[in-house]
C-alpha cells in the first residue's frame, strides 16, 4: 500500500475500516475469480454488501481499489510467510517447512497464488500498477534474502552464495510451480521445483 493509502486507512473510524476491509476482500475474491476487467461495481457492492456511496468514498476510482487489493494480497502472502513455524527463515530446517507447507496446500492446485495471479494480470494490462506489483514481490523476497543473509552471516552459507539471487530463484520456482499446479490439478510440480530449488541453496552449505 502506498503512504497517501496508509495515511487515509488511519483516519477511518473503526466502522470506517471495517467496511473497507470487506470491500477489499470482496473485490480480491471477485477479482480472482473473474478477472479485473470483468468485475464491475454492481457485483462489488452485493458481494460487500455496501452501497454506491460507500464504495465510492472509500475507492473512488478502480485503480485505487486494485492498488489496495494487492496490497492486501501482498499481506496476505507475507504473514503466511512469517507463522511461528517458520521463524524468520534463516534455516534450512525453516525453509524446508516453508515448501512442505505449500506442497501439502491444495490453495495452489485448486487456484495458484493469488498475488502472483492478480500481478500477472495488472502487469499485462495495466502498466500504472507496477509498482504496486513489484512492491508485493520484494516484500515477500525480502524475507528470504534476510533470512539467507543471516544463514551466511552464521556461516551455514558459504560466502559467495548470494542471498539475493537465492530469493529470486525460490520466488520464482514458488511462482512457476504454483501455476503448473493449477494447470495440473496436483501438487507435484510445485514439489519438485521447490525441492529442486531447496537443493540448490543447500549446495551452498558450508563443510564443517
Amino acid at each position: 500500500m502506498t503512504t497517501t493509502g496508509r495515511a487515509q486507512t488511519r483516519k477511518l473510524t473503526a466502522k470506517g475500516l471495517a467496511t473497507r476491509e470487506r470491500i477489499v476482500r470482496a473485490a480480491a475474491e471477485l477479482i480472482y475469480e473473474h478477472g479485473v476487467q470483468n468485475t464491475n461495481n454492481e457485483q462489488l457492492r452485493e458481494a460487500a454488501g455496501v452501497s454506491g456511496s460507500q464504495l465510492t468514498r472509500h475507492f473512488p476510482t478502480k485503480e485505487s481499489l486494485v492498488r489496495a487489493v494487492l496490497a492486501w494480497q501482498a499481506d496476505g502472502i507475507v504473514a503466511r510467510h512469517q507463522v511461528p513455524e517458520l521463524g524468520e527463515l534463516d534455516s534450512f530446517a525453516a525453509l524446508r517447512r516453508w515448501a512442505d507447507s505449500y506442497i501439502a496446500s491444495q490453495d495452489m492446485v485448486r487456484g495458484g497464488c493469488t498475488f502472483g495471479s492478480l500481478a500477472a494480470e495488472v502487469v499485462k494490462n495495466e502498466p500504472s500498477h507496477r509498482d504496486a506489483v513489484a512492491d508485493g514481490f520484494y516484500r515477500w523476497q525480502e524475507l528470504f534474502r534476510s533470512g539467507l543473509g543471516k544463514m551466511r552471516e552464521r556461516g551455514e552459507l558459504r560466502p559467495e552464495a548470494d542471498p539475493a539471487a537465492l530469493a529470486h530463484l525460490l520466488a520464482a520456482a514458488f511462482q512457476g510451480g504454483a501455476l503448473l499446479d493449477q494447470a495440473a490439478g496436483d501438487s507435484t510440480p510445485l514439489r519438485d521445483a521447490l525441492y529442486g530449488a531447496l537443493a540448490y541453496v543447500e549446495s551452498f552449505a558450508s563443510q564443517r
